[in-house]
């Protein structure tokens, strides 16, 4: 059985071109200039480096950079232990002998071998079992594995760097991290900043991202930011960090190739996911009239007149018409849209919103939350 793991192997007979490159980190902000100034000096050493930060700061980015700066001739190889069950993680990690367990019909090298002379880079570091917890720090006293199943120690030379989006601390003083492999890990402490802690890096990243999605597909024509857009990033928090200005930056080149982008364009349609409409500010606000398909129901009203939104049975002639519908997406922008309007039909209390919409409080501020939604200013 195959799992998601983060594996990459940079040749060694690449390794001399890649070192004479620019640095992998990306940034001239106060905070970046120091991060790269850290990574240079623990780089050529041989010390464990322990990478902390919240999630999707781009630390795994930080690990091949640390790497690269080694001088190290072998590989770079990355699992993440969040994404592997915590039973099989052991094998991932030490390999096995043919005939160690039910189905072990070879042996197989684990990424301690793999990473032998290069750099070994365990992400989600607070994830890995207490008993693996235990091999591990056998490791990094005495530098041999034995794969399981086997009666052999084998030497390495190894090189570790590890990453956790948790305060491990926190997690030693629970009894759910070993204290003495958290001292032995955190020898070299690096912290990576959040991207609202280094907002004025956001164009060049988005520079750099650019050219990569290009490089993917070459014929798409790049969004083009402009300076309202660009402080429209640099005011927004940032939850998910690098990873999501890089969500941010696919959807303008779905929503806006070629063309500029607005300040408006990224607090509506880019952070909130609302389409724009071709000659219209928004495609979303003829939502409820082009759902419906049919004149005939479109102008179906109340007793007392009023144009009554789409029914759930409208929809079912959808096919008839389209070829296809993003459903997650399309559920979601309607979403979007009754919140807003529930919010702003109720004087901004979310209480009162949620009332009309028939939901907790709670479950309404998670809502609100998760679609990046704002109480609107009732003057």
């Amino acid at each position: 059985m195959k799992f998601e793991t983060v594996v990459s192997d940079i040749g060694s007979s690449m390794q001399n071109d890649a070192r004479q490159a620019a640095s992998l980190i990306i940034g001239e902000s106060p905070k970046m200039v120091e991060l790269k100034r850290l990574v240079k000096i623990v780089g050529p050493s041989l010390a464990p480096v322990m990478l902390t930060g919240e999630t999707g700061v781009g630390k795994d980015i930080v690990a091949q950079e640390i790497h690269r700066q080694s001088l190290r001739s072998g590989p770079f190889i990355a699992i993440n232990c969040a994404a592997i069950p915590a039973e099989l993680l052991e094998s991932e990690l030490f390999g096995y002998e043919k005939g160690a367990f039910t189905g072990a019909d070879r042996a197989r090298m684990g990424r301690f071998e793999m990473s032998n002379g290069g750099t070994l880079f365990l992400d989600e570091i607070g994830d890995m079992p207490l008993a693996l917890q235990s091999k591990l720090l056998r490791v990094l006293e005495n530098h041999c594995i034995q794969r399981i199943g086997g009666n052999r120690e084998m030497k390495l030379d190894l090189r570790l760097v590890c990453a956790t989006h948790q305060k491990v601390e926190n997690m030693v003083e629970d009894g759910r991290f070993r204290a003495d492999l958290y001292y032995r890990l955190a020898t070299f402490p690096i912290e990576v900043p959040t991207l609202l802690e280094r907002c004025d890096d956001i164009p060049t990243l988005l520079d750099a991202m650019t050219l990569t999605y290009l490089e993917r597909q070459p014929d798409v024509a790049a969004p083009r930011f402009s300076d309202g857009a660009i402080e429209a990033l640099k005011s927004h928090h940032w939850p998910g960090n690098v990873r999501e200005l890089r969500n941010v930056l696919e959807r303008a080149f779905v929503l806006f190739s070629g063309r500029e982008v607005t300040g408006r364009n990224v607090t509506e349609n880019l952070l909130r996911l609302r389409l724009p409409g071709p000659g219209s500010p928004e495609e979303l606000d003829a939502l409820w009239q082009a759902a419906t398909f049919d004149e005939g129901i479109a102008a179906l009203s109340d007793p007392q007149g009023r144009t009554l939104p789409p029914a759930p049975e409208d929809f079912r002639d959808w096919f008839l018409h389209h070829n296809d519908i993003d459903l997650r997406g399309f559920i979601r922008d309607i979403e979007v849209v009754l919140i807003e309007a529930a919010l702003s039909a109720k004087g901004g209390l979310v209480s009162h919103a949620a009332e009309a919409l028939k939901l907790r409080r709670t479950t309404l501020i998670e809502k609100m939350k998760k679609l990046m939604i704002e109480r609107p200013y009732i003057g």
